[in-house]
């Protein structure tokens, strides 16, 4: 993959650019936020390990900026530990995963191919379809009444796996391990982060919802006629 490091201290932008380098990948830093998003923006890379605590332009938004115009480079967010809240707003701005640092260098690698092999992995030609909302899986597609729906690619994952069984309730744990493939010590509030921007681009100016509810169950996605049932 091609991997743009954004990391404002030059010796941790370093070590993580050698790890992936041992790895395959080829990579390109930026220690400073509005260089980051100037690099990023005239050659995508296909994944942004971004460091919050920018001087420039801060990582926040940095992001909200990418995601305006790209919404297929998938973003690893760095933080300090304990910055609980930047966590927060850095997925709800359109992040794919967060590590908190200090980190080891291991787990960081793993993260990064994991989110890598989401956006290789070929998936099988497959159109899900619940009420007007269509996912086109093979090419990572959504449309509702032929509107065109970008999301994130974390968006697409979690979207994609209710759609594979609409009516369904998932519970937010089921979620994290479908999605991410682990578990989360942020469970519950990355789901929730992630239900709230999909009902915010999947709903919005739409009479009826697709994006359900039930509260101690989980979240489904259902047409009006077809509406799911708590468990």
């Amino acid at each position: 993959m091609r991997i743009l490091v954004i990391e404002d201290e030059p010796q941790l932008a370093g070590h993580i650019s050698r790890a992936l380098e041992r790895r395959g990948h080829i990579l390109s830093t930026q220690h400073d936020g509005a260089e980051g998003l100037r690099a990023a923006l005239q050659e995508p890379p296909d994944l942004v390990v971004l460091d919050l605590n920018l001087p420039g332009l801060d990582g926040l938004s940095v992001l909200a900026r990418l995601r305006q115009v790209n919404g297929s480079t998938r973003v690893l967010i760095l933080t300090a530990r304990g910055e609980v809240e930047h966590r927060v707003k850095g997925l709800q701005a359109g992040g794919d995963d967060y590590l908190a640092k200090p980190f080891a260098m291991d787990e960081l690698v793993a993260r990064v191919e994991a989110l890598g092999r989401r956006a290789t992995t070929p998936v099988p030609a497959d159109l899900l379809k619940v009420g007007d909302l269509l996912v086109d899986v093979r090419h990572r597609r959504v449309t509702r009444a032929g509107r065109t729906i970008a999301l994130s690619p974390r968006e697409f994952d979690v979207l994609q796996v209710m759609m594979q069984e609409p009516g369904r309730p998932f519970s937010r744990t089921e979620l994290c391990e479908r999605v991410w493939q682990r578990d989360h010590e942020y469970d519950t509030r990355t789901v929730e982060i992630f239900i709230t921007r999909l009902r915010k681009k999947v709903d919005s100016g739409f009479a009826v919802p697709l994006i359900h509810t039930f509260r101690g169950v989980g979240y489904a996605v259902s047409s009006a006629e077809g509406s799911p049932r708590p468990a």
